[in-house]
This record gives C-alpha cells, sequence and structure tokens, in this order.
C-alpha cells in the first residue's frame, strides 16, 4: 500500500494553538504529516526561518510521540506545489476559520489544482476554541502587552516574549 503523505504549510510565526489542533487532527488522517515552514520574507517574520522550524519541531514533538505518527518539520521555498512534490505529498491540508479565509484558499485551490492535478487541498476547520486564533494577532496583542498565553503553547509562549519583551521574559 502506498504511504499517505500530507503537507501542512504556513509561516508558522508564531505556531499557535490553532496550528497545533490542525497539525494533530492531519497527523491522524495520514502515514506521514509534513509540515512546511514558509520562507516569506515578505510578512516580515518575527522569528528567523531556523527560530520557527526549531519551535514547530518541539511543539509538535508531544503530537508525534502520543499519537504515534510520524510529524517531520521542513523549510521551504518557492511554489507550494513543487514543495510537496519533493516530499511526496498528494495532500495538502489547509486550515479555515472564517469566511475570509474560504476566500482566499478557494483561489489557492484552483491556481494549485491547475499546476498539479494529482494533488488535493483537504480543508480542516478550526476548533471553535480556537477559529479566531492568527498569528499576526498573537504577535500585536502580545506587542502591546497583552496576555497571549491561551493562543499559543509554553514554549511559543517564551520565546515570543522574550523577542517582543525582553525586560519581561
Amino acid at each position: 500500500m502506498t504511504e499517505r503523505i500530507a503537507l501542512y504549510p504556513g509561516t508558522f510565526d508564531p505556531v499557535t494553538n490553532g496550528h497545533l489542533d490542525v497539525i494533530g487532527r492531519a497527523a491522524r488522517l495520514v502515514d506521514r504529516l509534513v509540515v512546511g515552514v514558509a520562507i516569506n520574507i515578505g510578512k516580515g517574520p518575527l522569528f528567523e526561518l531556523e527560530e520557527r522550524v526549531a519551535l514547530v519541531k518541539a511543539e509538535t514533538a508531544l503530537i508525534a510521540e502520543r499519537d504515534g505518527t510520524v510529524i517531520e518539520v521542513q523549510a521551504f521555498e518557492g511554489l507550494l506545489v513543487s514543495f510537496a512534490r519533493s516530499v511526496g505529498a498528494k495532500m495538502m491540508i489547509r486550515g479555515l476559520r472564517a469566511v475570509a479565509d474560504f476566500d482566499y484558499e478557494f483561489q489557492m485551490v484552483g491556481m494549485n489544482r491547475r499546476l498539479d492535478q494529482e494533488i488535493e487541498t483537504v480543508f480542516l476547520m478550526a476548533s471553535e476554541t480556537n477559529q479566531f486564533i492568527a498569528s499576526r494577532l498573537v504577535k500585536e496583542i502580545a506587542r502591546l502587552g497583552g496576555d497571549i498565553s491561551s493562543f499559543v503553547p509554553r514554549t511559543t509562549l517564551e520565546r515570543t516574549l522574550a523577542k517582543l519583551r525582553p525586560t519581561q521574559a
């Protein structure tokens, strides 16, 4: 039987509880889940690529251990379908939070499908407790002194606060 490999791409700047929710649920659907951490310099990330990869690895290790799932974390640059092909993924996982996400994702699915008809996109709705969490908002709340502890896991919390509020970390 062919190994079922899926790719869950994102910038993960920082990785949130919403991301981890989708990762945990996606990992149960496949034999191997590759979490692709996009370089995406255009977004002006808070964390360097290597830091984001390390954080995602650290935060997903418990999920992999708990569920006995293979979760790989890799950095990537360039066309998403090319990266999917390079890791052997026939499925891309995308998390949806709201209608606004759907508009963007709908366009992406169409474009990706034109580029490679062999790769399917599967949408997982964020759980009700995570539907509002966005990395952009988490960073903004942290910059303004708000409590982000319910939005991100502990290691990510500590590293985010160390970056944004070095005197309080």
